[in-house]
């Protein structure tokens, strides 16, 4: 049996392995513990939130019934201090003698519409006798303003087949009726309105009472408080991207 040859060489390439293994499990050590920490701040670091904007609230004031000088002025001048546009659905009755307060209306950025001749039902009529009640109100509008672009609004809400038939132009209704013609109580109409409001909300009021208007001007503050724009019923729809078509019915633009 031949007897093996313990050498000096040998013993120092063991050494030389071990003293390599141990610097490298030393550096693997400290580049996990630089390392480690930042990680764990990195995971840690909260995300901001960035709210998505849905835009401002929008709502429209419209009114039916008038002119009426008196109170339609008053509305008006408060209309101007608040820096408010509205729409007006007019009776063709009433504009003669009224033209000044419709050419105002019209200048200070506010929409006009047709809310018939004689205030009458426009649902089970001729198409003769709706003519007398709406072409004749448009042609009267449109011989005063000069355009055309006009909306309607048909007494009490009301319509059928036939009016829809027969509009040409969109049919506007609401979404928030506080009834200001039954009591004419001005602090139970704000209380209605503003309880109710919502954005892309039409409101329903009349400015031939002189409460409506004193009601009015002090929805408009409120809901100015509460961060609501007021626009008239053809940017309410617009600023929605949803298109007006004539003989379609609309109560509201809610998003």
């Amino acid at each position: 049996m031949s007897k093996s040859t313990w050498s000096p060489g040998w013993l120092t390439a063991l050494i030389a392995l071990i003293l390599t293994a141990g610097t490298a499990g030393s550096w693997f050590a400290a580049a996990l513990a630089l390392t480690s920490p930042m990680v764990a701040a990195d995971a840690a670091e909260p995300i901001e939130e960035v709210p998505f904007d849905t835009g401002p609230k929008l709502i429209a004031l419209t009114f039916d019934d008038g002119p009426r000088r008196s109170t339609t002025t008053a509305l008006l001048d408060g209309l101007s201090q608040r820096g408010v546009q509205a729409t007006f659905f007019l009776i063709g009755a009433q504009v003669e003698h009224n033209e000044d307060i419709l050419l105002r209306m019209d200048q200070e950025g506010h929409q006009i519409g047709i809310h018939t001749f004689d205030h009458v039902k426009l649902t089970g009529l001729s198409k003769t006798d709706f003519n007398t009640q709406v072409d004749r109100t448009r042609q009267l509008l449109v011989s005063v303003l000069g355009h055309n672009d006009l909306l309607l609004r048909p007494p009490y809400g009301m319509t059928d087949a036939g009016v829809k038939q027969n509009a040409g132009c969109p049919i506007i209704l609401w979404s928030i009726d506080p009834e200001d013609w039954k009591d004419q109580n001005a602090p139970r109409v704000v209380q209605h309105v503003v309880s109710n409001a919502r954005d892309g909300g039409i409101i329903l009021m009349h400015d031939i009472f002189p409460e409506s208007v004193e009601a009015a001007l002090e929805i408009v503050d409120q809901l100015h408080a509460q961060g609501y724009l007021f626009v008239t019923v053809d940017e309410l729809f617009a600023q929605r991207h949803v298109p007006l078509e004539a003989g379609k019915s609309y109560t509201n633009a809610y998003p």
